[in-house]
């Protein structure tokens, strides 16, 4: 068909699909790269998708001595000798049943093997990186040899641009990219996170499966769709797409039964099929109508969860294993909420303080009624989770993002402090998690934008002079008003305190407040909450508890 055929099994392809048209590409600017990619200019042409690849990926700044396909002729007959390439052991890090032969022929099949063994020979630190197969399958297709091919995906491992994340490499990479995609998906897919937590045991498990979604079970037309948009914009756009997946999923398979142990293979089984339901134009269409967060704040968002494994012991060189740590039963003991309860709790967290245990820092069954006391057992600890049963029956509480001592800065004035990461939540009568609107709705706010000097006392944080303590030095990545393009009148208005009452709300208006006795408390329900009651208007509290984070 043209040049790059040599490892194509033609018979599997769709060629009905293939454009014969002699299309060139002569662009260079990123925006309309970026618009052609989306559009799948090149998808159509196998000859002009190889050239495209050829050119963005020898764009890719990589570090000074990078292997090229030279240092392949030299190095493949040495490693892989006279041994029959389809029987050639693959290294540790990567996964040996996801090895996609995305249409190849035999030879194409036997030479991902042999460039997956001579990569290992070329770069000793990566520990693992399961979505190395697919992409050697993949870029087989637009390759005219092995060597090329191997060339190719040593310029994208090598990449030394710290703002171009590309393929992750090692096992703390992958583990907080699986981190990262959770606290996306409690962010974008709340109605998918609900049904997972439903139905699975281990959430975050179900989530670490996302890469394989990508590179392992998405079919070869699908793939090379986001591998085009993947090469001009980078990372982020994985993200996009697992979303999307996940969204659709949930659309097909919301209302039919699903168990425990099967949701796992039933999000695999539908990537598979996924021909069935949605085209690769339509997918795309929804990866990029999700308003996700800046490439800057993800970065922030994967740093902190890097960091917080980095503290759970787990390093660059850690193999693979389960981090997650669900609530341990036998250490947890509450008189507002079950372990189950709190589970659900700890599902909505961000990942990185999930995999903290929860620690009891007050009760107003042991230290009484008292707002100071509630001040000095809190303050200190970041985040926070205040709990609060009421007489009626009725359970609320709240995820607070920020340490208690913040309020201080506004001296005797009562000021507002936190991040974008709070919300508040109700388990009885029912449980609901309520989105702070500002942060979920952006386009509400239509106000002017944040001058770029202002520093709110949530960003102030960054700056603190305070040493940082374990796990508060976790930084939440959303520490700015003008992250979300908001006027000052309604920026970091979360959480604030003073010795007369607390109030937890933000937007529009306040929506919980607890007086200094720490008896009475009333809510407000405006638009916030998008209208839902959090519990009664005005309410007598039987019991609050506030849990920290331990490591």
């Amino acid at each position: 068909m043209d040049e790059y055929n040599r490892f194509v099994d033609w018979d599997k392809m769709d060629v009905t699909a293939q454009s014969q048209d002699a299309k060139e590409l002569t662009c260079t600017e990123f925006q309309e790269l970026k618009q052609l990619a989306r559009q799948g200019y090149w998808a159509k042409n196998h000859s002009l998708r190889a050239k495209v690849y050829h050119k963005l990926i020898s764009n890719i700044p990589c570090r000074t001595v990078t292997p090229d396909a030279n240092v392949y002729r030299d190095i493949v007959v040495k490693i892989v000798g006279k041994r029959s390439s389809s029987s050639l052991p693959l290294p540790e890090f990567v996964d040996n049943s996801l090895v996609p032969t995305y249409c190849l022929n035999a030879e194409g099949i036997g030479a991902v093997r042999k460039i997956i063994l001579c990569i290992a020979n070329q770069f000793p630190d990566i520990s693992f990186c399961p979505a190395l197969p697919s992409v050697i399958a993949l870029l087989l297709h637009y390759s005219k040899d092995e060597a090329e091919c191997f060339e190719q995906v040593c310029r994208i491992l090598a990449c030394n641009d710290p703002s171009k994340r590309l393929i992750d490499q090692t096992f703390l990479a992958f583990e907080s990219s699986c981190m990262t995609f959770g606290d996306l998906v409690n962010k974008y897919c709340q109605a998918a996170h609900k049904l997972m937590v439903a139905v699975s045991e281990d959430v975050l498990e179900v989530y670490s499966d996302w890469q394989r979604w990508l590179f392992g079970e998405l079919p070869m037309v699908y793939i090379a769709r986001v591998f085009d948009v993947f090469l001009v914009e980078g990372y982020k756009v994985l993200y996009r797409v697992a979303l999307a997946l996940l969204k659709f999923f949930h659309k097909v398979r919301a209302g039919q039964p699903m168990e425990s142990d099967s949701i796992q293979q039933d999000i695999r089984a539908f990537v598979r099929d996924i021909a069935k339901s949605v085209s690769p134009e339509r997918l795309l269409e929804k990866a990029f109508a999700i308003r996700l967060f800046s490439r800057k704040e993800i970065q922030l968002l994967q740093m902190a969860n890097e960091k917080a494994l980095q503290q759970k012991g787990i390093t660059v060189k850690q193999k693979r294993q389960n981090v997650h740590l669900a609530v341990h039963a036998e250490n947890f003991k509450s008189e507002i909420v079950s372990v189950k309860e709190m589970r659900d709790i700890w599902s909505w967290i961000p990942e990185r303080f999930a995999l903290c245990q929860p620690l009891l820092l007050f009760t107003t069954l042991e230290h009484g009624c008292s707002l100071s006391r509630f001040y000095s057992h809190s303050e200190g600890h970041e985040p926070t989770l205040l709990l609060i049963k009421t007489t009626a029956k009725e359970v609320c509480g709240a995820y607070l993002s920020t340490d208690w001592s913040e309020r201080r800065r506004g001296g005797n004035k009562l000021s507002f402090f936190g991040t974008g990461e709070c919300f508040v939540f109700r388990l009885q009568p029912e449980v609901e998690r309520y989105e702070w609107v500002i942060i979920k709705h952006p386009e509400l706010a239509t106000m002017g934008s944040e001058p770029e000097n202002h520093a709110s006392p949530a960003s102030s944080t960054l700056s603190s002079s305070r040493a940082p303590s374990d796990p508060s030095d976790r930084l939440s990545p959303f520490l700015s008003a003008r992250h979300f393009n908001l006027p000052s009148k309604t920026a970091s208005m979360f959480m604030a305190g003073s010795s007369e009452s607390i109030i937890i709300g933000g937007g529009d208006g306040q929506a919980l407040y607890l007086d200094a006795d720490l008896n009475h408390g009333r809510t407000s329900h405006c638009n916030t909450f998008n209208n839902q009651p959090l519990c009664s208007e005005s309410f007598q509290i039987s019991v609050l508890e506030v849990w920290g984070f331990r490591d």
